[in-house]
């Protein structure tokens, strides 16, 4: 009897048009490096008495379906997921490539199925109605870049075959840590250690009374658009700024050797008043939690702009 392994599990994943119902095609194989995106259902002890000691059976209580997935930061496959937490960019044709611009603010996200499937037993869970409520990353000088996308799913679906025919591939062109650059009002910062940021939609589940348990949907609420940034205590500029109350624009950057680019634009940052603790002789580090917010105009928060060879998302 085959026993599941992670290393032949399968992910696929493609846009719905009508929220909960799963396409018939049109899916994308999804790389991925860890998945906890499942279907629970836990059960209610009883508590009727005069039936002894041994208690009655347990009822079933209400279905839940979420979970995240870890997924390389890369130039193709990456767009889907800003898809689904910013909505269809606005694409342009450039000189072989093509720029895909996602804004944040709308109120209407879209939907879309995946497939999480474990051929050797054989069994494959389909997860309709997903969103994305929330993705993150961090920036350092070293290591995997991965970025965590936390979704919200109607229900699931399970099935001993692929429901997901043969999807298609795109080609994994990676960033990684060594490709990025944070800046600040268009200059660089220097001395800076580390950096993290994440975007919430911060979905509210519309869990109404339904005989199949599912959700009916999940609603885009006020977004947020938070992170850190460390760095080492060379000069007082981010300090003054926090003291100050003023905003700064920060640019998250990547940049491969072949030409596709990641920019994330967040043009009105607040900083907070941190604290500067001296823990030895070693350096004195400083972090910034910051908090974007919407432009004095009423512009998007967040701009992400993807340059590759996709035509369209």
């Amino acid at each position: 009897m085959a026993r599941a392994q992670g290393a032949r599990a399968q992910l696929a994943l493609a846009f719905e048009t009508t929220y909960g119902t799963a396409p018939a095609s049109g899916y994308v194989k999804m790389p991925f490096a860890t998945a906890s995106l499942g279907a629970e259902q836990p059960l209610l002890a009883s508590e009727l008495l005069g039936y002894g000691r041994d208690p009655v059976e347990p009822i079933k209580d209400a279905l839940t379906a979420d979970g995240n997935v870890v997924v390389p930061l890369d130039a193709e496959a990456y767009g889907y997921w800003l898809k689904g937490a910013f909505g269809a960019p606005t694409t342009t044709e450039g000189t072989g490539d093509f720029e895909h611009v996602f804004t944040s603010g709308s109120w209407n996200l879209p939907s879309f199925s995946v497939e999480v499937g474990m051929p050797e037993v054989p069994s494959f869970a389909m997860y309709s109605g997903c969103m994305v409520d929330s993705f993150s990353w961090s920036m350092a000088r070293s290591g995997l870049l991965t970025s965590t996308v936390e979704i919200v799913a109607q229900g699931e679906d399970l099935a001993t075959s692929s429901q997901a025919g043969t999807p298609s591939t795109l080609a994994l062109k990676r960033f990684g840590h060594f490709n990025g650059s944070v800046k600040r009002d268009g200059v660089d910062i220097g001395n800076i250690i580390s950096a993290e940021l994440n975007y919430q939609n911060n979905l509210d589940r519309v869990e109404t009374i339904r005989a199949d348990g599912k959700i009916e949907g999940a609603d885009a609420s006020i977004a947020a658009m938070t992170g850190s940034i460390g760095v080492r205590f060379a000069d007082t500029t981010l300090l003054n700024q926090a003291i100050g109350g003023n905003s700064c624009a920060l640019t998250f950057g990547y940049e491969l050797p072949t030409g596709e680019t990641l920019t994330v634009s967040v043009p009105r940052v607040f900083l907070p008043r941190p604290r500067r603790e001296i823990s030895g002789p070693q350096g004195v580090q400083v972090t910034f939690d910051w908090q974007a917010a919407q432009q004095s105009d009423g512009s998007p928060m967040v701009t992400v702009t993807l340059e590759n060879a996709v035509e369209t998302y």
